[in-house]
């Protein structure tokens, strides 16, 4: 009987997987993918836990890293010549004084236009009111001025909102100038020496992982310094075409909103018809209706250039990403950190996608 036993014994198993085998395969799949998914979903939440903790810390890092995706070929030409860390101080210190005096440049044209733009504001005001109380809009005369009135009173109700708000504004001046000195400090030594840094950080890995984080890292780094190379030919071209035409135009304060035109920029999709839409309203108040139709018809033309001219030109040797996942990381770096969350997510999708490429493809020599 010990026998006849034994050998019934496998019949118990073989009705488990029977019934195991009841779950269709499709949706064992899922649930595997969806605790997975799930893992790496907490994982991100937490990054970014951390990143906001370290929010200063953050983007000045990132901002030493796109200023040694721009200067660092600048600091190797000039080291075939010169000592390297002279070389780096030329390349970091030159391009600083070069982009601070185009800084000042834009100030002073933008404070020796105050006045007159002040007067051609009252009077493009009231050009505006005569045309919004004509066709096809019909505003009545007394709406305009009692939304007048209405901003004046919220304006003077809440005055110690707005000062309380404007000191915390200086607080955030000081944050923003301690930033600024750790990305200089940061990409000093990224220019000059990243790559032995970065050697020097695999090497504590163990030997194992070190090839695949060495494919990862040269993956991420080509991708984001085209991008960061690319997004400045995109921005400054549109920033010449859009200050040629607003000077063409004779639009008051040109150059500052060549300038706005050139940082939004660095907000794909949105940013460029969010800045000529401020130019527009600033050549209806200056230069009456007729300019700031022909200012609007910019936003048309730019942006026709931009997303089918240049960044296809431009972007697509470096970052191959659909405009629908563009727009989509745009939206939700916004949401998760305003105006910073829209600028450095299309880079970071764009580094994400390349190492996962990296690491899917295996290595070089690899079939």
């Amino acid at each position: 009987m010990s026998v006849a036993r034994s050998r019934a014994a496998p019949a118990v198993p073989a009705a488990g997987r029977g019934e195991g085998e009841r779950v269709h395969s499709g949706l064992r799949l899922a649930a595997a993918y969806a605790w997975r998914l799930l893992v790496i979903g907490a994982l991100v939440y937490v990054a970014f836990m951390v990143l906001g903790r370290f929010q200063l810390v953050a983007v000045a890092v990132f901002l030493a890293l796109v200023a040694t995706a721009l200067l660092r070929p600048l600091a190797d030409l000039l080291a075939r010549v010169l000592p390297r860390p002279l070389a780096v101080v030329l390349a970091v210190f030159g391009s600083l004084l070069v982009v601070l005096g185009l800084l000042a440049l834009v100030g002073n044209a933008a404070a020796g236009e105050a006045g007159k733009l002040a007067g051609d504001f009252r009077g493009g005001i009231s050009r505006i009111e005569r045309w919004l109380e004509g066709p096809p809009f019909h505003v009545r005369r007394g709406t305009l001025s009692g939304l007048h009135d209405k901003i004046s009173t919220f304006l003077s109700t809440h005055r110690s909102t707005l000062i309380s708000s404007a000191l915390s504004g200086a607080n955030r001046a000081v944050e923003v100038l301690t930033g600024a000195f750790l990305a200089l400090f940061c990409s000093i030594f990224f220019v000059h020496s990243g790559d032995r840094m970065w050697r020097w950080f695999n090497d504590q890995l163990p030997e194992t992982a070190r090839a695949p984080w060495d494919r990862a890292s040269r993956a991420a780094w080509h991708t984001f310094a085209g991008y960061t190379r690319g997004i400045i030919i995109v921005a400054a071209s549109n920033a010449v075409l859009v200050g040629i035409a607003l000077l063409l135009l004779r639009v008051p304060l040109a150059l500052p909103l060549t300038l706005l035109v050139f940082f939004a920029t660095f907000v794909p999709l949105i940013g460029s018809p969010i800045a000529l839409a401020v130019a527009t309203v600033v050549a209806l108040a200056g230069r009456g209706p007729v300019i700031a139709t022909v200012v609007l018809a910019l936003i048309v033309v730019v942006g026709q250039f931009e997303g089918h001219v240049l960044h296809p030109l431009v972007m697509s040797w470096a970052v191959r990403l659909h405009p629908v996942a563009v727009a989509i990381s745009v939206i939700a770096g916004s949401i998760v950190a305003g105006v910073i969350g829209a600028v450095v997510s299309v880079p970071v999708v764009s580094v994400a996608w390349s190492v996962t490429r990296a690491l899917r493809a295996g290595p070089p020599g690899q079939a």
